[in-house]
């Protein structure tokens, strides 16, 4: 393999660094093809996958970030020759127009979408959202969906892009590893997914739903399964509601009846996780 291609940049004007910019213009990104990772942990995760899905154009470091991955981006490793720009904090500020302290930035090609079809080939737990736009909670899921097993996510008109860069970096990286596929169309893809053999379990704080303990109990805990998960403040549509199987909810003390769709995402995959994979 060939040897980085390391390069210091001292302009921020630098031509080379232009798509850099797309930190501020995500649409823009999204509409050249390209994603931005952040943060030394994400990159690292990026540059230790296998496979060819994720082509790194380049990297954009300041030097303590260049030493941080020195043991990826040595002569002798076996990552693609893509450029790595070394930069000041000034100059990487310039280029993206952001105060990007973590100084670690990674330009990637964005790989083609998976099909629904595609990503529930082999899949028994799957997650789908429903007009989830917040990215810090679009990642958060991705990171539960890892931690608890997860084959894929789904996602329904509306969501946040998962490879938005604060949804990649809320996420640990882990937006680079699960698979997911628009649901469209939406609600119709719930009467597929039922149509496939899955138990659509619907999440909700709704008084007569079934207690989250109860339902992990039952048989159908254990097949197919996916759970659905709605817009923040308004939860699940109507139209959605009508599709599931099952609505759970899980029971709490005190004055609030709903969590953070992704807190009550951990909670809910961790107990279908102790149900189906037993220690």
């Amino acid at each position: 393999m060939p040897a980085m291609n390391v390069l210091r940049i001292e302009d921020g004007r630098d031509a080379r660094l232009a798509d850099y910019a797309g930190v501020r213009e995500p649409r823009i990104l999204r509409d050249r093809g390209l994603l931005i990772a952040e943060g030394r942990f994400v990159v690292r995760r990026l540059l230790g996958l296998k496979g060819e899905r994720f082509v790194v154009r380049s990297l954009l470091l300041n030097d303590a970030a260049l030493q941080g991955l020195g043991d990826l981006l040595h002569e002798d490793a076996t990552a693609p020759g893509f450029a790595v720009y070394v930069a000041s904090a000034e100059v990487i500020t310039a280029a993206t127009g952001f105060n990007m302290h973590r100084g670690c930035l990674a330009l990637v090609e964005r790989p083609t979408k998976m099909s629904m079809e595609s990503v529930l080939k082999a899949a028994r737990l799957v997650v789908a959202l429903e007009r989830v736009v917040d990215a810090d909670n679009v990642g958060s899921v991705f990171r539960a969906a890892e931690a608890f097993g997860v084959d894929a996510v789904l996602l329904s008109p509306g969501c946040c892009d998962p490879f938005y860069r604060k949804a990649i970096r809320t996420s640990s990286g882990t937006a680079f590893m699960v698979p997911f596929a628009d649901a469209v169309p939406w609600p119709a893809s719930l009467d597929r997914l039922r149509t496939l053999g899955f138990t659509v379990v619907a999440m909700t704080p709704d008084a007569d739903a079934v207690n989250l303990g109860a339902f992990v109990a039952t048989d159908r805990a254990r097949h197919p399964l996916v759970l659905l998960l709605g817009t923040e403040g308004q939860g699940l549509t109507s139209d959605a509601l009508a599709r599931a199987d099952a609505r759970v909810r899980i029971p709490m003390s005190g004055g609030l009846d709903s969590l953070n769709i992704a807190m009550a995402a951990g909670i809910a995959l961790h107990r279908l996780r102790e149900t189906r994979v037993p220690e």
